[in-house]
C-alpha cells in the first residue's frame, strides 16, 4: 500500500505518466514530496523526466498541459509561480510592460501604480530593454531576465524553475541567482538546472532522476554531491568538476584552407536601423569561431544576418558555396522543425541531396543513433525535451554536412553527455574542413577549443585572434 503525503507535505506519490507518442509509461511509481521554504535543486541527464515532474509539482500536468497520469496522491499548493524553459511559452503579451502589468492587473493593482512598479521590477531582473519593447524582438537572454521580473512580481510561496539560466550570459548568471538568493529566504523553490556552480551554496538538497526517469538519489546538497560523483559523471549529469572532464584535442591546421565566407563594412538591419555591425571577417575550413558577448548584445542578429535571414549591407560573399548551403541551427529549436516526426525532420534536409533512398536511410538511422534520438524517432519534434530538441536542431542542420555551420547556443539545456560529444563532433567536422561560427556563453567552449572570437557588445562586433 502506496504512503499518502502527510498533512504538511506537497507533492505526488506513486506518480505515471505517458509521454505522447509513447506506448509504455515513463514516470513509473515515482514518489517526491517536500514542505515549505525547502530549496531543492533536480538533476538528471536530458530526456530524464525532469521538466515533467516539474510541471507536475506545479500542477500544469494534467489541469493545463494534457499528459496522461495517474497518482495515489498529488498535492499542489496554492500562489505558484513556474519559470518555462523555453521563454516563449511563458509570455501572454507583445510587450515588456505590458507582460510585467498583466500580473498587476490579476492583482487589482491601480493602473496610475503600475508605470513606477513596472519599473521596479524590470530594474530587479537587470531588463535593460526601453520599457515598452516587442517582446519578439528580445534575445533568449533578455527575454528571460524578462521572466524573472514577472515571476518576481507575482511575490509567490513556491517557485518552479525550468532551466531559468540557460540563455544568460555569466554576469546575468550570476546575478539572477544573487536576486533569488536575497528574494527567496522564506519561499520555496524547486529548480531543474544544469549550469549548477551558482547555486550550490543556494539548494540544501538535491534530487538525481536517471535515465529511465526514476528518482536514484535525495538528500543533502554536500553528501549528495559528496557520494554520487562518479555516478553524475558517467551518467553525463553536470557536477561541479566536469570540465575537467572534456574532450581534449591537438590542434591540427588544415593544409591550404579556403575562404567560405568574406565579409567587409557588414550591417545587420531591422526595421531599417543598424543592429549590428561588422567591419572585416574571413572564414576559412578549419575556422571554429565563438561569438561571445552579453545577453541583448547583437550576436543572435549578427548570425542571422550572415545567414541571410535579416535585411544586411555591406560586402558578404561565400567564395566557395553560398549562403542557402550554409547549415544554420536557431537558438530556439521550435523554429527549426517542420515535420510531424523527429525521423521525417531528418529525412527533410536530404530530399535535395543525390543520394539513393537507400544511402538516405543509413544516414538518417546513423544520426538518429549518434544524437540519441532512435527511441524518440516516431514521435513529434515539439514533444521533446528542450535537450532533444536541440539536438535534433543540431542533426538537422548537419545531416547535409554542410562546408559552413551557424550555431547560436548549441549546448544550451544539454547534459554534460551529449555537450562534449556535440564538441567532439564539431571538431571530428572541423578536421574534415568544415568551418563553424558558434554563439556561446559558455567560457570553457571559447577557452578550450576556438580558433578565434568575435566579441559583441553594444551591436559592435569585433574579430579577436586565435586561441
Amino acid at each position: 500500500m502506496t504512503t499518502m503525503l502527510s498533512n504538511n507535505e506537497y507533492g505526488t506519490k506513486n506518480l505515471r505518466l505517458l509521454f505522447p507518442g509513447m506506448k509504455e509509461a515513463f514516470l513509473k511509481n515515482l514518489d517526491f514530496s517536500y514542505t515549505s521554504g525547502e530549496k531543492i535543486l533536480v538533476l538528471g541527464p536530458s530526456g530524464a523526466g525532469k521538466s515533467t515532474l516539474l510541471e507536475v509539482l506545479a500542477g500544469l500536468i494534467p489541469t493545463i498541459i494534457d499528459v496522461p497520469a495517474k497518482w495515489d496522491d498529488l498535492r499542489v499548493p496554492d500562489n505558484t509561480a513556474y519559470f518555462f524553459q523555453d521563454p516563449d511559452a511563458q509570455f501572454n503579451m507583445p510587450y515588456t510592460d505590458e507582460e510585467i502589468a498583466f500580473v498587476f492587473e490579476n492583482q487589482q493593482i491601480p493602473s496610475a501604480e503600475m508605470p513606477e512598479r513596472i519599473a521596479h521590477y524590470m530594474a530587479l531582473a537587470n531588463v535593460t530593454t526601453d520599457t515598452h519593447t516587442a517582446i519578439n524582438k528580445l534575445s533568449g537572454g533578455m527575454k528571460q531576465r524578462l521572466q524573472l521580473a514577472s515571476l518576481l512580481a507575482l511575490k509567490s510561496d513556491f517557485y518552479y524553475l525550468d532551466e531559468p539560466t540557460a540563455m544568460l550570459d555569466p554576469e546575468a548568471t550570476q546575478y539572477f541567482w544573487e536576486q533569488m538568493k536575497q528574494l527567496t529566504q522564506q519561499q520555496t523553490v524547486i529548480v531543474v538546472e544544469h549550469k549548477i556552480t551558482e547555486i550550490i551554496d543556494y539548494v540544501s538538497r538535491i534530487v538525481i532522476m536517471s535515465e529511465d526517469g526514476s528518482i536514484i538519489a535525495d538528500g543533502p546538497t554536500a553528501e549528495i554531491l559528496t557520494t554520487h560523483t562518479d555516478y553524475l559523471h558517467d551518467a553525463g549529469i553536470w557536477h561541479p568538476e566536469s570540465w575537467t572532464l572534456a574532450p581534449k584535442f591537438e590542434r591540427i591546421p588544415i593544409a591550404s584552407p579556403e575562404n567560405l565566407l568574406t565579409a567587409s563594412q557588414f550591417k545587420v538591419k531591422r526595421k531599417k536601423q543598424t543592429v549590428v555591425s561588422l567591419d572585416n571577417l574571413t572564414v576559412q575550413t578549419g575556422d571554429w569561431l565563438c561569438i561571445s558577448g552579453e545577453n541583448g548584445s547583437g550576436k543572435s542578429t549578427l548570425l542571422e544576418g550572415l545567414r541571410g535571414l535579416l535585411k544586411t549591407s555591406g560586402k558578404l560573399t561565400f567564395p566557395n558555396g553560398s549562403q542557402e548551403t550554409t547549415g544554420f541551427v536557431f537558438q530556439n529549436p521550435d523554429y527549426q522543425f517542420v515535420c510531424d516526426t523527429v525521423k521525417e525532420d531528418l529525412a527533410f534536409g536530404l530530399q535535395f541531396e543525390k543520394l539513393t533512398e537507400e544511402a538516405k536511410e543509413e544516414r538518417i538511422l546513423a544520426y538518429l543513433d549518434y544524437f540519441s534520438l532512435t527511441a524518440r524517432q516516431a514521435i513529434h519534434p515539439l514533444s521533446l525535451s528542450m535537450g532533444q530538441k536541440r539536438r535534433l536542431s543540431v542533426a538537422s542542420s548537419v545531416i547535409t554536412e554542410p562546408q559552413l555551420l551557424l550555431l547560436d547556443e548549441p549546448t544550451f539545456g544539454q547534459d554534460a553527455r551529449n555537450t562534449f560529444r556535440l564538441i567532439e563532433s564539431l571538431e571530428h567536422w572541423r578536421k574534415k574542413g568544415m568551418a563553424i561560427l558558434m554563439i556561446t556563453h559558455e567560457p570553457e567552449i571559447i577557452e578550450r577549443y576556438a580558433t578565434g572570437v568575435i566579441n559583441v557588445k553594444d551591436g559592435i562586433a569585433t574579430v579577436k585572434g586565435g586561441v
